[in-house]
């Protein structure tokens, strides 16, 4: 068998992508045991100000933020990792200059050099963020503002994912659900202006939303003869909004797609249809982890609980750790990134990244206001 380099698999990688009072805990230091799955989420906020400067500051080797979120990655060293809020461009450039660039370069610590982490398979996905929906979705009587975009993004890209895997990544089965629209979901909740009675969005506009405000993806995860589904999405922020509460809806929406995706459905194969034309949800034996930014606390925060409620409780998912998992500053410690794993799945650890203020890895969490959430299945 022929050993490609990491440059080289990244590339061909890239190719086929082209279309609180809670003590937090502190990760363990040392390697996951070799007969442990160790699967992570962390949104790390490489995000820039215009098209094409992420890919920019991650072509170099000195980006400060990038080089905190890598040390990291290689202290919990996760064999399966969801990034969140990392652009997304048609070549998946910065995926994988973050991969080549940082994850696989050994880190400076006080204490000498950390152990490169190799990640031979990247999906970078699609985002609906910064695409230009061409309607006034904030209603300001202006077109083409990033409120204006199917999601919210300055550029085409912001704010995107990747899924970085150890393991074989079934590229021919991903589904994703980018452009599914958001009046499709049973019981979708239509934002309604509390002043007038009326819907926020009217029907012309009503009728072309999409759910997701990045995407909702599927990627099936080769561990041996184990198939583990990614299932990832980033929903938007309840908040920067106005009464008609537009966002929060959004959000408990983006998030209620999964407790339909996991559900037996009788209905589903006349709505719940990817992107390349498939339908129905996920199969009812398959084991997956629920993972990503949700933004939606369980029990604090402003948004509507009841779909991540559902979530934790849903028959097919296991809450194994509730920890807080970012810090907001004034708006306080809160529970929104989650890696929720099936219920088939032996879980046997999980963590927060979150050292305490006098410990020496304390000043690489400087580089998001969210931690790396983890947990360890029992291969």
């Amino acid at each position: 068998m022929i050993r490609m380099t990491l440059a080289l698999a990244l590339a061909l990688v890239g190719v086929s992508f082209l279309a609180a009072t809670a003590t937090a805990q502190t990760s363990p230091t040392e390697s996951p045991a070799v007969n442990t799955l160790r699967i992570a989420t962390f949104n790390v906020s490489l995000y820039g100000k215009r098209q094409g400067q992420i890919r920019e500051r991650l072509s170099r080797r000195d980006d400060l933020q990038a080089e905190r979120v890598a040390s990291i990655v290689q202290t919990i060293r996760p064999d399966v990792l969801l990034i969140n809020e990392l652009d997304h461009e048609p070549d998946a450039a910065p995926a994988r200059l973050l991969a080549e660039n940082y994850f696989a370069v050994a880190q400076n610590t006080a204490d000498g050099k950390l152990s490169p982490v190799v990640f031979p398979y990247v999906y970078s996905a699609p985002s609906n963020t910064g695409i230009d929906s061409t309607l006034d979705l904030n209603n300001d009587g202006q077109l083409g503002s990033g409120n204006d975009a199917w999601g919210f993004g300055n550029y085409p890209g912001q704010y995107a994912m990747t899924v970085y895997s150890r393991f074989p990544i079934d590229t021919a089965s991903i589904r994703s659900f980018q452009k599914l629209r958001w009046k499709d979901l049973p019981g979708a909740i239509r934002p309604v202006d509390p002043n007038t009675g009326q819907s926020y969005y009217d029907d012309a506009t009503w009728s072309k939303l999409r759910l997701s405000s990045k995407n909702h993806i599927d990627v099936p995860i080769l561990v041996g003869d184990t198939v583990i589904h990614v299932l990832a999405s980033h929903p938007t922020p309840p908040v920067f909004d106005g009464p008609e509460d537009r966002n929060g809806a959004r959000n408990h929406d983006e998030i209620e797609f999964w407790n339909h995706y996991l559900s037996d459905d009788d209905t589903a194969d006349t709505w719940l249809i990817d992107d390349d034309g498939r339908a129905g949800p996920l199969d009812a034996d398959a084991s997956f982890v629920v993972m990503g930014d949700l933004n939606a606390d369980p029990i604090d925060g402003s948004g509507r609980r009841e779909a991540i409620i559902r979530l934790l409780n849903h028959p097919r998912t296991r809450d194994v750790q509730q920890n807080k998992t970012a810090d907001f500053g004034r708006n306080g410690l809160m529970r929104v990134d989650f890696v929720l794993p099936s219920k088939d799945l032996h879980v046997i650890d999980s963590g927060v990244f979150w050292p305490t203020g006098d410990a020496p890895q304390s000043t690489w969490i400087k580089a998001s206001d969210h931690r790396l959430v983890w947990i360890d299945v029992k291969r």
